[in-house]
């Protein structure tokens, strides 16, 4: 039963990182039935910014602070920065990449083969101007572990669950309950049809980059702060997992992307449970590729019709 319950923990730990990073897909797959595939890479970006806001206010460098700060105050100042940089990020990545294609009314396999390469870009960027020597993210949070009875975990593994739990109830309410999420649906099911009716299209889309961008730098920084090595492609598998995760919940729902990201870390971590480690992957994804089999549009999605 401790074995049981601890996997479960671990299960939750590793689900919620791929829950918050898919949510970021979901959202801009929703608005503009685009796959940003440069997604995980924003979650690198945000690890990293997330690193240099915390050495910076540690006074790790040249130009440091006249103060000192507590570390749990850097860390809770360190996430909102890394948040709002990131959105930034997003949102210049929509306005240099996806715009101009968004106006000139491409097919949409060229805008996804633009987000290839702007995950490229930012993968090999960032080797290009920080090298490619892992850093090790300072330890901001006490990472206190408790024990009970043969389960053991840590203030950072309940810290990450319940923060996700926090973020998908935020999302759920800003899509349900606003009107800048009540203008999200309204394009995803006719964007044609919005202008006409007034709502201002780039700046709902702006809004979907900035929020889902901002989901994956809290992702970066919780995932940074459990395991605190970064690397240039660490956002390349964890993001293509994540989106993987985005579609067996049903690309599109918030509730499918948050379901999806529990669903494959419980599928991953019982799987490294039972068989080598070397086996996870292939029998994690065999798993799921049976269930997409059975159940294509994942577990909340629907089918689209359209018309012609």
């Amino acid at each position: 039963m401790d074995t049981l319950v601890q996997n479960l923990l671990n299960a939750l730990q590793w689900g919620s990182f791929y829950a918050l990073i898919a949510l970021g897909y979901t959202l801009v797959y929703g608005v503009l039935l685009l796959i940003n595939f440069a997604h995980g890479d924003i979650f690198m970006v945000g690890a990293y910014i997330g690193f240099f806001l915390a050495t910076f206010l540690l006074g790790q460098y040249a130009l440091a602070l006249p103060f000192s700060l507590p570390p749990h105050v850097i860390f809770l100042v360190t996430l909102l920065l890394t948040m709002i940089l990131t959105a930034f990020a997003g949102v210049t990545l929509e306005r240099v990449a996806y715009r101009p294609l968004r106006r000139k009314g491409v097919n949409r396999l060229y805008v996804v083969i633009t987000a290839l390469m702007c995950g490229l870009i930012l993968e090999n960027g960032n080797l290009a101007l920080l090298g490619a020597n892992r850093r090790n993210f300072p330890q901001l949070l006490d990472n206190t572990v408790y024990s009970l009875g043969g389960v053991t975990f840590s203030d950072v593994k309940l810290l990450v669950i319940f923060a996700t739990i926090a973020v998908f109830l935020l999302l759920e309410t800003i899509v349900r309950k606003t009107k800048l999420g009540m203008a999200m649906r309204a394009i995803s099911y006719d964007r044609m049809a919005v202008p006409l009716m007034g709502i201002p299209v780039d700046t709902v889309i702006v809004f979907t980059f900035a929020l889902g961008s901002s989901m994956a730098a809290l992702a970066g920084v919780l995932f940074a702060t459990a395991y605190p090595v970064l690397e240039p492609y660490m956002g390349a598998l964890v993001g293509w997992k994540a989106f993987i995760a985005a579609v067996i919940g049903g690309i599109g729902e918030i509730r499918g992307a948050f379901a999806g990201g529990f669903l494959l870390g419980f599928v991953e971590i019982f799987v490294a449970a039972f068989f080598p480690s070397t086996l996870r992957d292939l029998i994690a994804f065999s798993i799921l590729l049976v269930f997409l089999s059975i159940k294509p549009t994942g577990i909340f999605g629907v089918a689209r019709a359209t018309k012609i």
